[in-house]
């Protein structure tokens, strides 16, 4: 299992591979449809996203003392952020993303072209993943978007995923689709 840490060198996401396992360890930012669509329509980020990782998800926050606690942290479907993704990566050099289900052959070709992975997290272990969450560092856009769609600064440790689509090309969402329309053939 490999470790890699924020900020994510090019180096570091060149040198993963389709298939690995990770841990991830630094700063993360969440973000979903609303914040996607704003930076990739040419919205201002109030923080730098270089060699940064985006996280799709959601996360059920709630105020502890003077801050915020996660308590819920799942990844949500990351394919419906495809028709922003490839301009949010050549916009702020995004490194890694985070999220479910695999993306497009836009993000794809993103990857590949500006040194960036995407890494599949776990659905349905929200609670569990929140639990790799050491804190919240800061959260923007809570008036604009809702704390749902926000922009939130976490700090993880120990953050498991799957390297999915790598920077060289490689997607094995794509490939167990393949495989699958192949033996659902040969069926037929």
């Amino acid at each position: 299992m490999k470790q890699i840490r924020y900020p994510f060198s090019e180096e570091t996401v060149r040198s993963l591979r389709a298939g690995e396992i990770v841990q991830v360890f630094g700063r993360v930012f969440t973000g979903r449809d609303r914040l996607h669509k704003y930076l990739a329509e040419g919205g201002e980020c109030p923080v730098s996203l270089r060699d940064g990782a985006l996280y799709h998800c959601g996360p059920v926050v709630v105020p502890d003392g003077d801050g915020w606690r996660v308590v819920a942290a799942g990844p949500t479907t990351s394919v419906r952020e495809e028709p922003y993704m490839a301009e949010v990566i050549a916009r702020h050099g995004v490194r890694v993303i985070i999220g479910k289900g695999g993306m497009g052959e836009a993000t794809q070709e993103a990857c590949k072209r500006h040194g960036c992975v995407y890494l599949q997290a776990v659905g349905g272990a929200a609670a569990l993943l929140a639990q790799r969450i050491r804190r919240v560092e800061a959260v923007y856009f809570v008036e604009e978007f809702g704390a749902t769609e926000a922009l939130w600064q976490l700090d993880v440790e120990s953050f498991e995923a799957v390297v999915g689509i790598d920077a060289h090309g490689r997607d094995l969402f794509g490939e167990v689709r393949g495989a699958s329309a192949a033996a659902l053939k040969e069926l037929m």
